[in-house]
């Protein structure tokens, strides 16, 4: 049995869920956030509140089940607060800076590196070495954060690279002599 699907989802103030054919779409004060229904699950919307169940016994519909309700949760907080993450970078000459729908990275390379930022997400760089990364789409913010790490990744011996805000890197020890 699934914890994390037994727990209806609370829909808020403010907040509409639809259940039309195919689609479950939410709107709130941030936008609309839509996924395709899942034909292993069934859903009820009753009391402001939606309620995700397997549909059968078998072992994909109880699958699909708790990974059903949390993206209908994550669609929910997406419209309703909006989801962030921060990159920090870490480096002798490392910069950032966000001109309009493109990101400018200067990561120790021969040239700059300009990233094209996505409809619906929002990119800020408080200083030269933090970027902050918002949108109501919980995948999209992740998928661009994770495209901004790749290009130079922590690493072990002196930390340098770009992280997550609150990323643990874990330091090896240098070459003795």
């Amino acid at each position: 049995m699934s914890r994390t699907g037994k727990k209806p989802i609370a829909i808020p103030a403010g907040v509409t869920a639809s259940l039309d054919g195919a689609i479950i779409a939410v709107t709130g004060p941030k936008g609309t956030l839509s996924i395709p229904k899942e034909a292993e699950v069934s859903y009820s919307l009753e009391d402001g509140q939606l309620s995700v169940r397997p549909a059968n016994e078998t072992k994909r519909a109880r699958s699909f089940w708790g990974m059903q309700r949390t993206l209908i949760q994550n669609l929910v907080t997406g419209v309703t607060e909006g989801f962030t993450k921060t990159l920090v970078m870490t480096g002798v000459g490392y910069r950032a800076s966000a001109q309009g729908q493109k990101l400018k990275l200067q990561l120790g390379y021969s040239h700059d590196i300009d990233i094209d930022v996505p409809q619906g997400i929002d990119i800020k760089t408080p200083d030269q070495t933090t970027i902050e990364i918002s949108g109501i789409d919980r995948q999209a913010v992740g998928q661009i954060a994770a495209e901004i790490r790749r290009w130079r990744k922590p690493e072990p011996y002196k930390g340098k690279g770009i992280r997550y805000r609150g990323e643990f890197i874990f330091r090896k020890e240098g070459k003795k002599k």
